[in-house]
């Protein structure tokens, strides 16, 4: 009579342990193709007003030019923010458009991290903020 399987002594994988290790195999390859796709064909967006309103985790607000949102490190340029004042007599508060680029290290750009991005919005033609990035530019 002969007996299936392997000759005493010598071991040897099991079925199951030959479809745990193709399993994960497996799953570890589509993980690698899954971020290789995701990486290399990711399609930013274009928007059709010529500034946006950008919200990030922190609360700011910045409003500028958005290059490649969508992408890894989305760019934001001709950058304005909004500062409040407080008036100590009336204790009225002005808001003020101010570009960047005024402050000590004069940057011309802000990279920004996706991850901290709530929400984009387009700054309308007729908006205040568009009126308001129009007028600085006239003072240039």
């Amino acid at each position: 009579m002969f007996k299936r399987g392997l000759p005493s002594g010598e071991r040897g994988f099991s079925r199951i342990g030959i479809l745990t290790v193709a399993t994960v195999i497996l799953v570890l390859v589509a993980v690698v193709v899954s971020l290789f796709v995701a990486g290399s064909s990711h399609k930013s967006l274009k928007f059709d007003t010529a500034y946006q309103a950008v919200l990030l985790s922190n609360g700011n607000v910045y409003f500028g030019r958005l290059e490649d949102y969508g992408g890894r490190f989305p760019v934001l340029t001709d950058v304005f923010y909004i500062q409040s004042n407080v008036n100590p007599d009336t204790k009225q508060t002005m808001n003020v458009l101010v570009k960047r680029g005024k402050e000590l290290h004069s940057p011309d750009r802000m990279y920004l991290n996706p991850s901290q991005i709530i929400l984009v919005e387009p700054v309308g033609p007729n908006s205040k903020v568009m009126q308001l990035i129009l007028e600085q530019r006239k003072q240039q």
